[in-house]
């Protein structure tokens, strides 16, 4: 793990690094001495590690609840190589969407182009994470939605570290049978109104998760609407399981 910058804002220490090819941030509490709880942070469709929504996040659960959180661009996100089999992929499913026409077979394609470098990248991330002295290997949460949800709900279901989520704004069919694998307990957020993911869809997968313990939050307005007092529940969501 190579750390490339390391900058300080408002309490909270911000590390870019690179794993191998992996692009990352680190934040951390201005501080942090010891073990504490870290959170994986996984961005959405087209964004990347510091897209506003990720950093906003990060730096309040960083300066209120004291925790670590990591962020990566995924392949083909950010600074990581394009590739034009995904960018062909990803450009017809976006107009299908706007149409409101089926994307179930593009779902299925991008997902599998994808998730298999992701899960493993995630993983190699935590463990070198978890090696620094200011975070060590305390419990692991994983916060992502959209596009956050669809490849981190594979890497919670394999990895034993991860003991709760926020996941949602996702109801891809081709998820089902990995929902059921998450057994950790869940926070899944729907908006009402998505433009992106039919309602019926978020509800069947949420129904499909596999956790003794979930909970589904669901708010009017469309896709991108995801209303910020959220941010407060998922800090006491992890407050309560991460301790």
């Amino acid at each position: 793990m190579r750390v490339l910058s390391r900058t300080s804002l408002g309490g909270v220490i911000e590390q870019l690094f690179t794993l191998d090819e992996i692009p990352g941030v680190l934040w951390t509490p201005e501080d942090a001495r010891g073990t504490r709880p870290l959170i994986l942070m996984g961005h959405g469709g087209g964004q990347h590690k510091k897209a506003p929504g990720i950093l906003a996040r990060a730096r309040r659960f960083a300066a209120e609840g004291g925790f670590a959180v990591a962020a990566i661009d995924v392949p083909y996100h950010g600074e990581r190589p394009t590739d034009k089999e995904f960018d062909r992929l990803a450009t017809e499913y976006r107009a299908r969407a706007a149409a409101g026409a089926d994307t179930a077979e593009l779902d299925t394609a991008l997902y599998r182009l994808v998730v298999g470098q992701t899960v493993a990248d995630w993983r190699a991330v935590l463990t070198a994470v978890q090696r620094l002295d200011h975070v060590g290997a305390g419990p692991v949460g994983y916060w992502g939605v959209s596009l956050g949800c669809a490849l981190g709900m594979p890497f919670i279901a394999a990895e034993p570290r991860v003991r709760a989520a926020v996941l949602g704004l996702q109801g891809s069919p081709v998820l089902a049978g990995t929902a059921a694998q998450v057994t950790v307990p869940v926070q899944f957020l729907v908006q009402w109104d998505d433009e992106l993911m039919p309602r019926e869809q978020s509800l069947a997968l949420f129904d499909a998760l596999g956790s003794a313990e979930k909970t589904l939050h669901a708010n009017p307005g469309k896709h991108g609407d995801l209303p910020q007092f959220e941010w407060d529940d998922s800090l006491r969501f992890f407050a309560r399981h991460l301790g």
